[in-house]
């Protein structure tokens, strides 16, 4: 069996880019961050663009996105302190499922450090149940992150 090992994106394979710094509680024992803070960091940067683009409500919103799939690759470490630049792209819209891809690099690096996805379901706040389609606002927002 053979199985091609993955490797890191360049810049230009994301539509959008979020800056992000780490925290000095981000680091683990081995000095660099733990990979928990990884997935923090995706949930950041797609959550943010999704709030400045409109879609997003917190507080009041009737739709909101549950994770039901995460995964991500490392090719070098980052540690605090340091800052980010979170890419963003859209690599698959469904009726009520999204997968988000976010490359994370380290400031002016060209090829990225980690890179993950993770899938939002959008369901109703109340019921938890899936949304027929995905609102007017997300649809704009997903625009602007599809490459």
């Amino acid at each position: 069996m053979t199985t091609t090992r993955p490797q890191p994106d360049g810049r230009a394979a994301y539509a959008r880019f979020v800056p992000l710094t780490t925290r000095w509680m981000d680091n683990d024992v081995y000095g660099h961050l733990n990979n928990v803070v990884y997935y923090s960091l995706f949930d950041t940067a797609v959550n943010s663009l999704l709030i400045e683009a409109g879609a997003l409500d917190l507080h009041g919103g009737e739709v909101i996105g549950l994770v039901v799939e995460t995964h991500c690759n490392f090719f070098e470490s980052l540690a605090f302190p340091q800052r980010i630049d979170a890419g963003v792209r859209v690599a698959h819209q469904g009726r009520s499922s999204v997968r988000y891809e976010i490359g994370l690099f380290a400031e002016g690096a060209e090829l990225c450090a980690a890179r993950g996805h993770f899938v939002h379901v959008y369901v109703d706040r109340d019921s938890r149940r899936p949304v027929p389609a995905l609102p007017a606002p997300y649809l704009q927002a997903l625009e602007m992150l599809t490459p």
